[in-house]
C-alpha cells in the first residue's frame, strides 16, 4: 500500500470512527420531531446531510437497539394493509434528556476543535 493509500484508509477510520461515535445522538437527534421507522431514517439522515453521512440498515439497527434497551426509545409496529409490518420508534422522556446531554457533549467537544483548528494558528 502506498503512503497516499495508507492516508485515505486513515482518513476513512477516522470518519468511521467519528460516526460510531455520534450516531447515537444522530438517530437521537432524527426521531426529536416525531417517530419513524428504520429505513426512514437512513433516508432522512441521508437527505439532511447530502450523503456526507451515510449508514446501512445493519449500522443503524444495532444503535436502535441499544436506544430501546436502555428506554430512550419507545417502538410499535404498525401493520398495513398491504406490504410488511414496520416498527416505529419514537423519543422518550428520557430519550429526549439523553438527547440533551449528549447534545451538550458534543456542542462543547465541537467547539474546543474548532478553536484548536482555527486558521492561522501556527500549533503551538
Amino acid at each position: 500500500m502506498t503512503k497516499d493509500e495508507e492516508r485515505v484508509e486513515g482518513r476513512k477510520g477516522i470518519e468511521r470512527e467519528l460516526k460510531r461515535g455520534s450516531l447515537e445522538l444522530i438517530v437521537l437527534h432524527l426521531l426529536a420531531p416525531g417517530e419513524a421507522y428504520g429505513y426512514e431514517i437512513v433516508s432522512m439522515l441521508t437527505a439532511e446531510t447530502n450523503g456526507a453521512l451515510e449508514v446501512t440498515d445493519g449500522t443503524l439497527y444495532p444503535v436502535l437497539y441499544r436506544l430501546e434497551r436502555a428506554g430512550f426509545v419507545s417502538v410499535r409496529w404498525e401493520t398495513p394493509q398491504r406490504g410488511v409490518p414496520r416498527k416505529y420508534y419514537k423519543l422518550t422522556e428520557a430519550g429526549r434528556a439523553e438527547l440533551a446531554a449528549l447534545t451538550l457533549e458534543w456542542t462543547t467537544f465541537a467547539r474546543a476543535m474548532a478553536k484548536l483548528l482555527r486558521p492561522g494558528r501556527d500549533g503551538r
